[in-house]
């Protein structure tokens, strides 16, 4: 298995002619581009997009349908990326953009490869939190779906659809992060795995119910704790920062270094997300019931309205400033998707009752 410390030729070739790419010389800063590779970018995106920007959507998809099923994929999506983050910060992956030039085994002969905007992360590379989330996060989409199906056909055959579409999308998205140059294979397969443990596990422990209170604590718990974590490795000399320096160094445009693929960023949306979650809770107990046709409603306004506040520009300058209100911009991600609009929808929706 190829790593961060590995100094076989052999090894690193396998990755490189595993695309079948050209050769010929790299510098930092300067991509080399290909027709070929051109033609599968919107393929690249649109799979990462999945793999990261759905987590919300996919709340508003299955909260409407199965009230648990919608706190659970918050739930599970919040603490398996805070469960990456300090996996990546133990771990020390390399990411394969970066780590072409500083591995320093093609100084004669470097290969022809191509950047996206989205190959440009600053954090550690292993495990893949795209194939980590995306696994933990689906299990509970496509376990809810299938034993709804089965319950209503009694057909196996038909229950097994969601998991092949669950196995097809992990292969997608991972394809992808590798192809973008964001990932090893087994960077993508040990976030795969354990993304799948992960959904197994905390889908069987939803705070459905919870008080505010709960929430808070646990936000507040896994923001402290993460940042002790963080100053105690730094306490033992250990500079977290590494990988913000050379993703720097090697990406090929300065603009698509973005401070929200930073470590804290992730920590913050986190801690925020879950926050959130408890303050829908609170307001809306029980949720609303809505038939198929308003549900389906209500999916379609949150997504346009997620899709907006995804693209809210924040100040990147100071620091503290643009996590704080990306903490903010996440805690009103559930009251949007699981009070705002279904309540919206239900108010003009709902049928009067005859004097």
């Amino acid at each position: 298995m190829c790593n961060s410390a590995t100094t076989n030729y052999a090894c690193a070739d396998h990755y490189l002619t595993y695309f079948r790419l050209p050769y010929r010389p790299l510098q930092p800063g300067r991509p080399a581009s290909h027709p070929q590779l051109e033609t599968n970018k919107g393929y690249s995106e649109l799979t990462s997009w999945t793999g990261s920007q759905t987590r919300p959507l996919l709340l508003a998809d299955v909260g409407p349908s199965s009230k648990r099923a919608g706190v659970a994929v918050l739930w599970v999506a919040a603490i398996s990326e805070w469960l990456n983050l300090v996996f990546k910060w133990m771990l020390f992956g390399e990411r394969p953009f970066w780590w072409i030039g500083e591995s320093r085994l093609f100084v004669n002969k470097q290969p022809k490869v191509h950047q996206f905007s989205s190959t440009c992360e600053t954090g550690p590379g292993s495990p893949s939190g795209h194939a980590m989330v995306t696994a933990a996060v689906w299990w509970v989409v496509v376990s809810s779906l299938g034993s709804f199906l089965y319950s209503r056909t009694h057909s196996v055959v038909l229950s097994a659809a969601p998991y092949l579409f669950y196995v097809l999308m992990l292969v997608a998205v991972g394809i992808s992060r590798i192809f973008i140059l964001a990932h090893f294979p087994h960077q993508v397969v040990a976030g795969s795995i354990t993304g799948l443990i992960l959904g197994i596990v905390l889908s069987r422990r939803v705070p459905e119910g919870r008080p505010l209170l709960f929430f808070f604590n646990f936000s507040i718990g896994l923001l402290l704790s993460a940042l002790m974590l963080h100053a105690g490795l730094q306490q033992l000399g250990i500079d977290l920062s590494w990988s913000i320096t050379l993703a720097k160094k090697w990406c090929s445009h300065s603009e698509w270094i973005r401070l929200d693929t930073a470590p804290f960023s992730s920590l913050t949306r986190d801690c925020g997300a879950l926050l959130g979650l408890g303050l829908a809770q609170y307001w809306k107990p029980g949720g609303f019931s809505l038939p198929w046709a308003p549900r389906a409603l209500s999916l379609a306004i949150s997504s346009m309205g997620l899709y907006h506040v995804n693209r809210l520009p924040l100040p990147i300058q100071p620091q503290g400033l643009f996590y704080g209100l990306f903490f903010v911009k996440f805690v009103i991600v559930p009251q949007i998707v699981m009070v705002l609009v279904p309540g919206l929808v239900h108010l003009f929706t709902r049928k009067k009752k005859k004097d």
